[in-house]
């Protein structure tokens, strides 16, 4: 027993700055999980941890030497590397709530409900975000600004084929149209299905890069889909269509403090769709 004399026992200090770390780096892995980078940061992991314990058990101590001093520079390489990850992650915590009223959104998603059920029996393609507190201006300049009231026949007649705004998506900022004809961000995910279209890749890629909340109508098979914070959730009818949206919307209106945003950010791919449709495909 008396290696247990030559163990130095961590003070209270030590294990409070222990607890900090070991919180800091739970929530940095879990900011991470189930999006592009977090295979990079698994492979970078396992590698840098074989290399080290390698080199360690062998003796090589100058390349164990050389290793260690690699992690000093790895921190610019991680900033490069998940740069779309934690701009995210900073808007998410950094943006400013908006308020709406509860009728103003109900009275929003009955007009956006009411169009693409009429679309997807029609089988006219679609692809309508609704901006949540993270802005999408960069967006909406690539598009048409329109800025009037939203409207079921509105946004029916913006997604008639060969019309001069049908290609591209519709933003919806509070209950108006901000703009139309926008070209959203594709999505570069891997494990994404080749299966998927264009307007689905965008809505991932949007939902991916802000909270948008963004709604497809199929072109080819006329199936209601949702992303949200880069989840697809597919299969929708037009009554979980209307409860999720509500669902959604007006709880992310509510007051929001800081920690709750942090809280938030531990799982990004949480998914608000119904029993009905599935949720949490992207194939």
């Amino acid at each position: 027993m008396t290696w247990l004399t030559t163990l130095d026992i961590p003070g209270w200090r030590a294990w409070i700055e222990i607890l900090i770390m070991s919180g800091l780096f739970y929530f940095f892995f879990l900011m991470f999980r189930g999006t592009r980078g977090a295979q990079v940061l698994t492979g970078l992991v396992m590698v840098l941890v074989a290399l080290l314990a390698l080199t360690q058990l062998v003796h090589l101590n100058t390349l164990n030497w050389m290793l260690r001093q690699f992690f000093i520079y790895a921190a610019v390489g991680v900033l490069i590397i998940f740069q779309p990850e934690i701009r995210r992650a900073l808007a998410e915590i950094g943006r400013k709530p908006v308020l709406r009223s509860v009728s103003e959104t109900r009275a929003m998603v009955d007009a956006v409900v009411d169009a693409v059920c009429d679309m997807a029996k029609m089988k006219m393609g679609a692809l309508i975000a609704i901006e949540r507190e993270i802005g999408t201006r960069s967006i909406q300049d690539t598009g048409i600004a329109i800025d009037s009231r939203v409207s079921a026949d509105l946004l029916l007649s913006i997604f008639v084929p060969r019309t001069p705004l049908h290609d591209g998506g519709v933003i919806l900022c509070g209950n108006r149209i901000g703009a139309a004809a926008c070209l959203f961000p594709l999505s570069q995910r891997a494990e994404i299905s080749r299966g998927l279209g264009t307007r689905h890749r965008a809505a991932l890629g949007l939902s991916e890069e802000t909270d948008a909340l963004v709604v497809i109508v199929s072109e080819e098979t006329g199936q209601i889909s949702i992303c949200n914070r880069g989840v697809l959730t597919r299969s929708f009818d037009e009554d979980s269509l209307r409860r999720t949206l509500l669902n959604l919307l007006i709880h992310s209106d509510e007051p929001d403090s800081l920690w709750r945003r942090l809280l938030r950010q531990i799982n990004l791919r949480w998914s608000g769709g119904s029993s009905g449709p599935k949720t949490g495909e992207i194939t």
